[in-house]
């Protein structure tokens, strides 16, 4: 039988049979009941008869779910709908002949006696007298009832290969995702490794001793940078990252850098990008600090929670957006910070940035807040659930685990 004979039933074969008994046994009590109403006082009732109303009947409930078949093996299509149906009313014909004769040829002499002569069961007087025609006005609702089954079937086939396409689509559009957001992670990491060896050609002939502590500073960095498969890090890691990264620049600035953090304890252990700030970092120190010709260049970097929200800050006291600022969104590590939010979040991760009031250039990211759930919980649906830690010893132990990543 072909997979269109046996689909996804909305319901059981088993709940179908017993419906389908259910009905047929309370059809024959109803005209069992009738029966016996018509019986007048003095005459006592005809338990014959009654036998042969539930033997008609049960022999209708034997035939349903042949009449169903015949539905579903060839349904009314487009096309095809006038001659299956020109057949299905010949079948009817025939099978009311069939129960005909098996109702008052076969049933009724065996249970209500021998009958007189001339009242027998003939295929002649049942055509002339359309004795049959009960029995095919049954056939008929049967059949009817086939048909909306049929369409019940076909609505529930529907809305499962609907579900199908829909899971498949979205099976796919993940891969797509994590291909996109592999591929500009990807991105990142040679442009990261060129502008940390840029900053190490600038202090070859300068500063030897200094060149020599950049490049361990930096095999650790791209250590970490390689090491992290994940496309989310607790916010302590990339903390400590970034003050690693920092202690790299500052050996390029020296004196003319300094660095202030602001994590608020509740942020450490929320779940981001990773790298999702070295590239913000990047552009305040080259575009910043770099362009202050005298002072000092400070670096601002901090997260706190809005609500459901995380929002990470960089900020820098250089000359701004105006005149020789920050590149705009084109530039290759603004573009792929907003690429993998979007990536990653959609809507709800935007990178924005805006004009400081005293000088400077503050980009701020907005994510969701969202935590890696604790061993001790039980395994939610959604592998990064909205409800975060409650600030306590979690917070406590993660501010101890990024000062000694600091250390």
């Amino acid at each position: 039988m072909s997979a269109s004979l046996d689909p996804p039933r909305p319901w059981s074969r088993r709940a179908e049979g017993v419906a389908t008994v259910a009905f047929w046994l309370a059809l024959g009590l109803l005209m069992a009941v009738r029966q016996a109403s018509r019986t007048w006082a003095d005459q006592p009732v005809d338990w014959g008869e009654v036998a042969e109303t539930f033997a008609e009947v049960g022999l209708w409930a034997m035939l349903t779910p042949a009449v169903f078949w015949t539905v579903r093996r060839f349904p009314a299509e487009r096309g095809a709908w006038a001659g299956r149906l020109a057949g299905q009313l010949a079948l009817g014909v025939a099978v009311a002949v069939v129960v005909e004769f098996a109702t008052r040829g076969v049933f009724r002499p065996l249970l209500t006696g021998p009958l007189a002569a001339g009242r027998g069961w003939t295929l002649g007087g049942t055509f002339v007298r359309l004795r049959f025609l009960d029995e095919l006005v049954v056939y008929l609702a049967v059949l009817a009832a086939g048909y909306a089954r049929a369409a019940l079937f076909q609505v529930h086939e529907r809305r499962a290969e609907a579900e199908r396409h829909a899971a498949e689509r979205a099976r796919l559009e993940a891969q797509l995702a994590q291909a996109r957001l592999s591929a500009l992670q990807m991105q990142l990491h040679p442009h990261f490794l060129f502008n940390t060896l840029h900053a190490v050609s600038a202090l070859v002939e300068r500063d030897p001793a200094g060149v020599r502590t950049l490049i361990a500073r930096l095999s650790s960095l791209l250590r970490r940078v390689l090491d992290t498969p994940s496309d989310r890090v607790p916010l302590s890691e990339e903390a400590a990252f970034l003050r690693d990264y920092l202690d790299v620049q500052r050996v390029r600035f020296q004196d003319r850098l300094a660095v202030e953090e602001a994590w608020a304890p509740d942020t450490l252990d929320a779940l981001v990008p990773p790298l999702v700030l070295q590239p913000l970092v990047e552009n305040a120190v080259g575009h910043g600090v770099g362009r202050i010709e005298d002072g000092v260049g400070v670096i601002r970097v901090g997260a706190r929670r809005e609500g459901g929200r995380l929002v990470l800050t960089v900020e820098d006291n250089g000359p701004g957006l105006d005149g020789a600022g920050p590149p705009g969104p084109d530039g290759v590590g603004l573009a792929n910070t907003r690429a993998r939010l979007d990536a990653l979040f959609g809507a709800d991760g935007r990178l924005d940035l805006e004009p400081r009031p005293g000088g400077g250039v503050a980009a701020r990211v907005t994510v969701p807040f969202q935590t890696a759930p604790s061993p001790d919980d039980p395994l939610p649906d959604d592998p990064l659930p909205d409800d975060p830690l409650a600030e306590g010893d979690g917070a406590v132990a993660a501010a101890e685990r990024a000062e000694a990543g600091r250390g």
